[in-house]
């Protein structure tokens, strides 16, 4: 998978995409991210990208033309699946919708700044607008990278024991269950015995019952716990 993704602060991007598992992703050579800093495509001596909203108002707003050449000189390089932009009014991020970008070979990000960008950008090259939650961020690289983790580790190869990634939260609708590792007994908190029963079915069935509770707790707005099967609980 290629993610270009276009900002006004690539040197923020580059340090939050090169470690871990993102890092393993290219070094496997199953991802790539290339930053694009859209000031090189203003068309002033002065690199400008922002100027003053029409009617007024506070705030700047991020210029159609550099934005709009950037675009267009990577399609004309390459077809990609989404050209995605950062907005809070977008489309929250899910774990289904990262699921399926994770087939798609080709990823465009537009990270907003300021108040927003032209919406003629929006109209016309914008093909899904993504928000990672309902809050303001002071740009959109926070949003760009959380969305890029998202996606790349949900790629065949990427991680070391792939059905981790299909144990995640939110998989099957509802949240993970507790997980406990050793020591056994800690200052006289003990692990609950049915996890080192060695009993498969009363481990799927402990579990399956602690992440509905967990889910109805804190996540009731999404609670798809009626449509989940114990026999096909992973956890």
């Amino acid at each position: 998978m290629r993610i270009d993704i276009l900002t006004l602060f690539p040197e923020v991007l580059s340090s939050l995409l090169d470690y871990s598992i993102l890092k393993r992703a290219c070094d496997r050579k199953l991802a790539e991210f290339h930053f694009h800093n859209i000031r090189d495509y203003a068309a002033d001596k002065h690199k400008r990208v922002d100027d003053y909203a029409y009617s007024g108002g506070g705030g700047m707003v991020m210029m159609i033309q550099p934005i709009a050449d950037c675009i267009t000189a990577l399609k004309s390089e390459r077809e990609y699946d989404e050209i995605i932009y950062t907005a809070p009014d977008g489309e929250l991020l899910t774990q289904p919708l990262c699921n399926q970008m994770s087939s798609y070979k080709n990823l465009i990000i537009l990270c907003g700044h300021y108040k927003g960008v032209d919406e003629r950008i929006r109209e016309h090259f914008i093909t899904k607008e993504i928000s990672i939650g309902n809050y303001v961020l002071t740009g959109g690289e926070l949003a760009a990278a959380v969305i890029a983790d998202s996606v790349v580790r949900l790629i065949p190869g990427v991680l070391n024991d792939e059905m981790s990634a299909l144990s995640d939260s939110f998989q099957d609708g509802l949240v993970s269950p507790p997980v406990y590792t050793r020591p056994f007994d800690y200052n006289g908190w003990k692990v609950p015995e049915v996890l080192i029963s060695g009993n498969e079915r009363q481990i799927k069935e402990w579990k399956l019952e602690k992440a509905v509770r967990r889910t109805e707790e804190r996540r009731p707005e999404g609670r798809q716990a009626d449509d989940a099967d114990e026999t096909d609980f992973r956890r």
